[in-house]
Formats: structure tokens, sequence, C-alpha cells
């Protein structure tokens, strides 16, 4: 059995996919608008104008699957509740991903040395997805 984080960005998944290829070198394997699904959504359940919008995409970052969405395309992405841990190999791509994370978003705690790490950091990116950044320690 295996746990996937599918991850729902109310209108802004494209945006997100973008910059995590770009900050990440995240992978499409899958994208499929709304316009493209073999069935009509039910009435009422996406807003005129979401034709274009991601229906269903994965991708992957290092060897993990990530699922995404742009659900019901309301342009209010709200992710509490939970956060994604990402474990460079080292400190210096961990000081860049961090960084790149935090780009239009929010530092949570800056990276530093902690007892199980000598590099952690949590940074909230410009989606609302809190990113727990963290070199595993020797």
């Amino acid at each position: 059995m295996q746990v996937t984080p599918y991850l729902f960005f109310d209108g802004r998944c494209e945006e997100a996919i973008e910059f995590y290829k770009h900050t990440l070198g995240a992978e499409v394997s899958m994208l499929m608008r709304n316009r493209e699904s073999p069935e009509a959504p039910p009435p009422g359940t996406l807003p005129p104008g979401s034709e274009n919008k991601i229906m269903h995409a994965s991708f992957k970052i290092g060897d993990t699957l990530v699922m995404a969405s742009d659900g019901h395309c309301g342009g209010k992405p709200a992710f509490e509740g939970f956060g994604l841990s990402i474990t460079p190999t080292d400190e210096a791509t961990a000081k860049r991903i961090f960084a790149s994370l935090g780009d239009g978003g929010e530092l949570r705690m800056p990276l530093a040395k902690t007892f199980f790490s000598p590099c952690f950091g949590m940074v909230t990116d410009r989606f609302g997805v809190l990113w727990m950044v963290y070199v595993m320690a020797t």
C-alpha cells in the first residue's frame, strides 16, 4: 500500500505545476483538462470558463508521485493541517530549494541546525502549501 499526496489548487494548478517544475524539477507524467474528460461533470460542479482548468495531473518530485487538480476552481486554495517534507542530500541544495519555495511565500522557520538535522526549515509556498526542508543527519 502507498499514500500519495493529492493537492487541490482551486484554479491555480497549472501555475503550481510550472512552479514545482522550475523549483523542484517536477516531471509531469499525466495532465488532463476538464474539456478532455470522457464524461461531462455533473451540472453546477464547475464554474463557467473552467474548461481549460486541470481536472487531474500527476507529477514526480524525485521519487515521489504527487497528484493535483484545480478542484472546484474557486481561486482560494486552502492547505491546512498538513505539510510536505522534502529531504535534499546536502545543505547547499536545501538552501536553494528553501529559497525557491519561499519566493512569493511565507517563512515559517528559517533553515538552521536542529537536534535532528544539520539543516531544517519550514516555508509556505505562494500557493499555501507548507514545506519542511531538511537534510538527514549522518
